[in-house]
């Protein structure tokens, strides 16, 4: 399940993307557009700075802005920023693949086969839809 802080980063990154205004968006000005309370939505774009998904400008007219253009930001970097890896057990993650601790092996699961195949069909749509798109299919408060 989509946690409620890569909610609240995707809706603030489709506002950035779509917004008419050059320039860094105030962090207060992020908040009301994207309904998410400010002191949450701060430590959601600061791990979104550390990751290189997001700049900051200091000062008066400062603010967030997108580090690099919305095409090239995708759902699944987001995600994988904030919840971790997209696979639903963590044997069929690319990313953090560690066996499970109820399996005696990978090759004896039968559930192995369809938890790959759901990673790579959830990465393949989320990794195929970036903020770009995001905010040319709705409004940036409908995105989410």
């Amino acid at each position: 399940m989509l946690s409620q802080r890569s909610r609240y980063a995707l809706r603030a990154l489709v506002y950035l993307a779509g917004r008419a205004e050059p320039g860094p968006a105030a962090i207060g000005e992020i908040a009301e557009a994207s309904a998410a309370p400010r002191k949450f939505l701060e430590a959601i774009l600061l791990e979104l700075k550390r990751r290189q998904i997001l700049v900051s400008v200091r000062g008066r007219s400062g603010g967030y802005a997108l580090a690099r253009p919305a095409s090239e930001i995708s759902f699944a970097d987001v995600i994988r920023v904030l919840d971790g890896p997209l696979a639903l057990a963590p044997c069929a993650s690319k990313t953090a693949y560690r066996p499970c601790d109820t399996c005696p092996t990978v090759t004896d699961c039968p559930a192995h086969p369809a938890l790959v195949a759901a990673r790579d069909a959830v990465a393949a749509v989320l990794e195929g839809w970036s903020i770009e798109k995001a905010v040319l299919a709705v409004s940036p408060l409908e995105a989410l």
